[in-house]
């Protein structure tokens, strides 16, 4: 019966939906925390749920009762009227960070869209230029694409939109020459996610801060990937004695519910004027209810401080597991984002801890990337890890059969 299911299900996609996705021939039915079932039973280990979207798990009690309480109340309204839910995930945001004020909309890549508006609004006629990072990874759409420093992207889409340029991360010489009269701001990620988990160094931050000071421009930091406490902060940029003119977020803010937000400077906020930009879906109730009870969640479960502590432990943990591994470059962490880069690709690693179990993803081909919810404890991260290891025994055999 499930068998049947589970393919009734991959033929309806076969001819109903786009395949613009390399889906995996998998079912799934039900989530509960870290772990997942299929429409047969068998359960997996996620450890990289929903692309970071579901940074508290999967169906968080806490957000699940909100967006049943909320489903009763009020689902949607424009954004011409006042709604106390947005407001009020406006302020927590806002004096949990540096004071700014929030333009919510659905995803990650629509806030990016708003932070690339918001600068060229802000920086005023002539000044309409972007400094983005190589290996960067942005959003889908045609700005947030345009500001995608890798190629691969932007392959059967040109010509993009016009005014980027893409510099080596953790090159500030590199920014220096690239920014001229023109440039509005630089806009990066602190942590690489689709890069590669690639940190960025306390002395590019600073740097950056330093000369967009220097040049009035703006620094956009995309925290789509890197807020909402995974970094083991609540926001990355905490890390490194800097404050940004900008932040975008999404993915864990609405605990599996499509929310975005861009978070800017007041003074800078007041360049987007009514029309020049609207979203909308964007802040509607359903989504900033389940974004407050992700918050709560986050704060009265010490998620940020579980994430730090399982991050350095699931590191400690992969650095074990590869000792000794000639296919092993380097393991990059910072709290629960963390990256595995090796000197051979990782597609069957992946594969093959699928069908034991155990979901990771990999990424820049060589990469593994890991993104375990906040909440796992470590008994379940263990057990996912020794999968993991299972499957690189086998791997390294057949490497050196």
């Amino acid at each position: 019966m499930a068998k049947a299911k589970a393919k009734e299900t991959i033929e309806r996609y076969e001819r109903f939906v786009i395949a613009s996705y390399n889906r995996l021939p998998i079912v799934i039915a039900r989530g509960a925390g870290s772990r997942v079932w299929d429409v047969g039973g068998k359960e997996y280990i996620d450890l990289f749920p929903g692309w970071a979207v579901s940074g508290l798990g999967h169906c968080h009690p806490k957000v699940v009762e909100a967006i049943r309480a909320q489903a009763g109340e009020l689902l949607h309204f424009p954004n011409n009227f006042y709604m106390p839910d947005q407001g009020r995930l406006a302020e927590m945001l806002s004096t949990r960070s540096f004071g700014g004020r929030c333009f919510f909309c659905n995803s990650g890549a629509e806030a990016c869209e708003a932070a690339i508006k918001l600068a060229r609004l802000h920086s005023g006629p002539g000044r309409y230029k972007i400094i983005t990072m190589e290996n960067s990874f942005h959003g889908r759409t045609f700005g947030a694409m345009s500001a995608t420093g890798q190629p691969k992207y932007h392959k059967g889409f040109e010509p993009l939109l016009g005014g980027f340029s893409y510099v080596p991360f953790n090159d500030l010489a590199a920014v220096e020459k690239a920014a001229d009269a023109e440039t509005c701001a630089v806009m990066l990620e602190p942590v690489q996610g689709e890069g590669g988990i690639n940190v960025a160094a306390k002395e590019f931050l600073r740097g950056l801060r330093r000369l967009c000071d220097e040049r009035g421009l703006l620094l956009i930091l995309d925290e789509i990937q890197t807020g909402m406490g995974r970094t083991g902060k609540l926001f990355a940029y905490q890390y490194y004695g800097m404050e940004p003119d900008v932040m975008c977020l999404a993915k864990t803010l609405g605990g599996g519910v499509a929310i975005g937000a861009m978070v800017a400077r007041a003074d800078v906020s007041k360049a987007m004027k009514p029309g020049t930009h609207a979203s909308t879906f964007g802040g509607n109730p359903l989504a900033c209810a389940a974004a407050i009870a992700t918050l709560e969640a986050i704060e009265t479960e010490g998620l940020v401080e579980n994430a730090r502590r399982m991050g350095d432990l699931a590191a400690a943990r992969l650095r074990e597991i590869f000792r000794g591994r000639d296919f092993l470059k380097e393991i990059r962490h910072l709290g629960l984002m963390i990256g595995v880069e090796l000197a051979v690709p990782g597609a069957r690693i992946v594969e093959e801890a699928l069908a034991e179990g155990l979901i990771i993803n990999c990424t820049h081909e060589k990469v593994l990337r890991l993104l375990p919810a906040m909440n796992i404890d470590e008994a379940t991260l263990q057990e996912g890890l020794a999968i993991l290891e299972r499957v690189i025994g086998r791997v390294g055999e057949k490497s050196h059969a």
